[in-house]
């Protein structure tokens, strides 16, 4: 499959070979800088000092992604009612209530000794080519000619932004509560997964529980809500006239929480063919066109450093320098509470805090609004943090206290100091920096030393467990934030490897419970990787790429058997007698991983019918299938008065439904139920514009469908919705002995412009699960070079 990929890109390669060096004269710069594009769209950034380096690292990811970065801008400001009208306000609102107002020059140098320099720079690189674009505005990429608007100039509070990242619970704090108020505490816990230790989930008697029911966090949800476009906002040369101004575009389909994730893992050299340490990572996100994330290698005196990252912020994520290599998978972190007051019945601005009234700040702002006169909107905030609804009636306030407003919140902006990190002891010390988000953060380097440091800003909760909503009189108080290192952690562990998938990785022996989350993702994906790695003291660089795709089901292992002996009869039996002998492996064109993933969805959606009153199915949401995999093996009284009966009809009932939904979407011919076909299992990636246009615009900015194997619950994780809106669009496995060895994907492609070669070209490549060749040597970066350019400093 390689080999086509590569195929494909040969007259690319020869084209771009022949063309000479572009130069580009930039104010702003110190020095010449080097460009140079690998045949997969990775540039290669070469400075001869740091503010350079990151000038053009700023310069470069916004040529590739302008539209994104215009959109991350307007988010990050408040900006977006000023294009998209009233709709948008409330966001605009929400957005200037949760922004970061303490000290700058203390935000950014938190990231890193030089962080203000860095991101100073990084900036100014992103200015210079918005500068450049707005010269010739004939040049800007489709989607600002659909929304007839310009780029607009960046400053280092854009960078810092906290929008876009992981943050916390808050929403499923708010329906914790919800539901104890209608189920209790008892039945909540019944049903929902809470491990390594059991929370208090009782609420406090001043909590008066139907009050709960209101939009108390309208606001943080409209500041945190992906945006999404109506045909109104495109002129009217590129919309598409069948359809109405009010639609939207089609937001992604919702994902259970816990079904969203990331693999990682490192393994010594003990377990390794060549003698040395991995690093793999595939972090699993929102798939869309284009990608989250952005590659990139930049090097300069101090930094040479390889891998991938938001584009929006300088430096790198995930990857590795010249010592080791890294990479992430979130570690359940509780960043945030929900905290109510009781307000002063003759002074709506105060609100009761040990016993006596006390001042809300008020700050004032002004939105612009399309079509509007601009809005004046107050702001306001109790000593823990923003207020995000207010019920005159009852007299009560309602504000989010953020971990992530604390210097240091700016999601993955740590890793600078990780990028320049020699030893396992330089690199746990960077990640005492790194607040948000919760990760498992692995190494492996040269020297053979492989270690796991779980980050994130962790607040400390003696008395309450942070999952339900507490008054905010004083009661309820954080004792400051565990430190960093003091989180879980180890090093060269004795089984040779690490492995992080979302589950619960805490040791037994942990003490500092106070900080550690109770909800985690179940524990499938991290069973297979451990799986895999504990049977293999030889493991190869396609072993690793096999391990990171793999499609291999354990539920589907566990739940078949229980198939197999039901007593089905007709067409059932003979669709279920299709899974005897099966291998338990999600692949596209198999019809019995058709059969059983039909069946399993079937199952999620009946366990949670059937066990879930009806009074708490908006906030209890969908059972965790571990939870329901240990109720099946275990049956007891919830299955009714003959338990095992019960359980036994409870998957005939699912199976025969997922055979109906079968025959429904894919006809009743066996022989079309093929696993990963459009109708059931593909990737389509839909741009944000991409369903509004014509029909010539949808199909620039479009790509797919192609098919997909796997699910939420196998290490390749697909996600649990017909069309992938979850996953891993980014890959990356290192082998420190031979840095030019590493392996890479970044699905769709490195550019967001749909006129560059790059924006659909990795594409068809990720959904057959190929890799490409991350080079770091000179010598091989210039084998694979497809464009140079010189950035060279204005006269």
């Amino acid at each position: 499959m390689r080999v086509l990929v590569l195929a494909f890109f040969l007259p690319l390669l020869w084209a771009c070979q022949s063309k000479p060096t572009e130069g580009i004269s930039l104010p702003g710069l110190q020095e010449p800088v080097e460009i140079v594009r690998d045949q997969w769209g990775v540039n290669h950034i070469y400075a001869n000092n740091q503010h350079d380096l990151f000038f053009a690292q700023g310069y470069a990811a916004a040529k590739d992604r302008l539209f994104q970065f215009e959109i991350w801008r307007r988010q990050a400001t408040g900006t977006v009612a000023d294009i998209l009208g009233a709709a948008e306000l409330q966001r605009d609102i929400g957005t200037r209530l949760f922004r970061f107002r303490g000290d700058m020059r203390e935000e950014m140098n938190h990231y890193h000794p030089e962080g203000e320099a860095i991101i100073t720079a990084y900036t100014e690189g992103v200015n210079a080519y918005i500068e450049e674009i707005r010269s010739t505005p004939d040049r800007l990429p489709l989607p600002f000619q659909m929304l007839g608007i310009l780029p607009e100039k960046w400053t280092p509070e854009v960078v810092i932004s906290r929008h876009q990242g992981l943050l916390g619970n808050i929403n499923e704090e708010l329906d914790l509560g919800r539901a104890v108020a209608r189920l209790g505490e008892a039945q909540v816990k019944e049903l929902k997964w809470f491990h390594p230790k059991e929370p208090d989930l009782a609420l406090d008697p001043q909590i008066e529980p139907e009050l709960l029911f209101d939009d108390i966090l309208g606001l943080y949800n409209a500041y945190r809500k992906p945006l999404a476009f109506k045909p109104g906002d495109i002129l009217p040369e590129f919309r598409n006239p069948a359809i109405g101004d009010a639609a939207e575009t089609a937001p992604t389909a919702e994902e259970a929480p816990f079904s969203l994730g990331s693999n990682n893992w490192v393994v010594d050299g003990s377990r390794t063919a060549t003698g040395h340490p991995y690093m793999a990572n595939d972090p699993h996100r929102t798939i869309a066109v284009p990608s989250l994330r952005y590659m990139v290698h930049l090097n300069a005196p101090g930094w040479d450093v390889i891998g991938g990252g938001e584009p929006e912020i300088p430096g790198i994520s995930i990857g590795h320098n010249g010592y080791g290599a890294w990479g992430l998978t979130v570690f359940r972190t509780d960043g945030e509470d929900l905290y109510v007051y009781e307000l002063n019945p003759d002074n709506p601005n105060q609100y009761r805090y040990d016993g006596a009234w006390e001042d809300m700040e008020i700050l004032t702002e002004t939105i612009s609004v399309k079509g509007q006169e601009d809005q004046e909107v107050s702001l306001r905030y109790t000593r823990h943090g923003p207020v995000t609804y207010v019920d005159s009636v009852h007299h009560r306030a309602y504000a989010v206290r953020c971990a992530w407003l604390e210097p240091g919140g700016a999601p993955y902006l740590a890793s600078l100091r990780m990028d320049q990190a020699k030893s396992w002891e330089e690199f746990r010390e960077a990640c005492a920096y790194s607040h948000i988000p919760g990760e498992n953060m692995v190494w492996a380097d040269k020297d053979g030393t492989i270690g796991w440091q779980a980050v994130g800003i962790a607040p400390i909760r003696r008395n309450f467990s942070g999952l339900v909503p507490v008054p905010g009189d004083g009661r309820y108080e954080w004792e400051g934030y565990l430190p960093i290192p003091e989180k879980p952690h180890t090093v060269n562990p004795p089984e040779g490897y690490f492995a992080s998938a979302n589950q619960n990785v805490t040791p037994a022996d942990y003490t500092h419970w106070e900080a550690i989350g109770y909800s985690w993702s179940d524990p499938f994906r991290g069973d297979r990787v451990e799986e895999v790695l504990e049977a293999n003291n030889a493991l190869n660089m396609e072993d690793m790429k096999a391990l990171q795709v793999d499609y291999q089901s354990i539920p589907a292992r566990v739940l078949v058997p229980y198939l197999l002996d039901l007593p089905l009869f007709g067409k059932a039996a003979e669709d279920r007698d299709r899974l005897r002998g099966w291998d338990h492996r999600l692949d596209p064109n198999s019809i019995p991983a058709a059969i059983y993933v039909a069946f399993e969805n079937a199952l999620l959606r009946l366990a949670s019918e059937r066990f879930v009153p009806e009074a708490g199915r908006e906030t209890i949401g969908r059972i965790q299938l571990k939870k329901i995999m240990d109720w099946i093996a275990t049956p007891d009284e919830r299955f009714g008065p003959d338990p095992e009966a019960g359980r036994d009809r409870l998957l005939a009932d699912a199976f025969g439904q997922g055979l109906a939904y079968l025959e429904e979407n894919l006809g009743k011919n066996r022989d079309n139920w093929q696993y990963g076909q459009e109708r059931f299992k593909h990737a389509y990636l839909v741009h944000s514009l991409g369903m509004l246009g014509t029909e010539e615009v949808n199909v620039q900015l479009n790509l797919g469908p192609l098919p997909r194997g796997g699910n939420a619950y196998t290490p390749g994780s697909t996600g649990g919705n017909n069309r992938q809106s979850s996953g891993a669009s980014f890959r990356i496995i290192v082998n420190t002995g031979d840095w030019d060895a590493s392996q890479a994907t970044n699905a769709p492609g490195q550019s967001g412009d749909p006129d560059s070669p790059f924006y659909d070209n990795l594409f068809e490549a990720w959904a057959r699960d190929a890799y490409f060749p991350l080079y770091y040597s000179r010598e091989k970066i210039d084998s694979a070079a497809v464009d140079r350019t010189v950035l060279t400093p204005e006269n």
